[in-house]
């Protein structure tokens, strides 16, 4: 008796699971994280490999010499100790202001370029909002005016309507 218990209620949680699943919202959702985890691989590219550097090249590098900015800002608080065969016998302790600093612009980059990506859409969108509106004014500027006959039968309905009337 509990395994035909167990194997309906197996079914019924397999059946919630595959319209979940079939749901319009799940796969929308699916094909945004995907479509998100690719648009957010491009956007870190650009700024890493591209605006970062040139940051660096024409802003860091003229203040601070050469190392670029995470090397020459990170401060070391206390040096590695190594023995007489070179292996590390304390880790060396970082105080990673450069790292750090080096990361919060990584970040305001990528939020500038996904919202310039996301201005660019809106004003595309709101571009083909305003041509099909345009659209839809001029087919109705377009339908032509109701004849004489038209207006007379119109005329002629109402008043039987108001006549059938109790």
């Amino acid at each position: 008796m509990k395994e035909i218990k167990a194997t309906k209620k197996a079914r019924g949680f397999l059946g919630e699971f595959k319209t979940f699943i079939n749901r319009g919202n799940v796969i929308d959702m699916a094909v945004g994280v995907i479509l998100a985890t690719a648009f957010g691989k491009i956007t870190t590219s650009l700024v890493n490999d591209v605006i970062l550097p040139a940051i660096e090249y024409y802003i860091f590098l003229p203040l601070l010499g050469s190392g670029g900015m995470s090397s020459s800002l990170n401060l070391i608080l206390r040096p590695e100790m190594v023995d007489e065969t070179g292996a590390v016998v304390v880790p060396a302790i970082t105080l990673g202001l450069g790292t750090f600093l080096g990361t919060v612009i990584n970040f305001l980059l990528v939020a500038l370029v996904i919202f310039l990506v996301v201005k660019g859409m809106n004003a595309a969108k709101d571009r083909m909002e305003a041509l099909k509106a345009k659209e839809e004014a001029a087919q109705q500027a377009a339908a032509p005016a109701p004849t004489k006959e038209e207006l007379l039968l119109t005329e002629i309905r109402d008043l039987l309507r108001q006549q059938n009337k109790p």
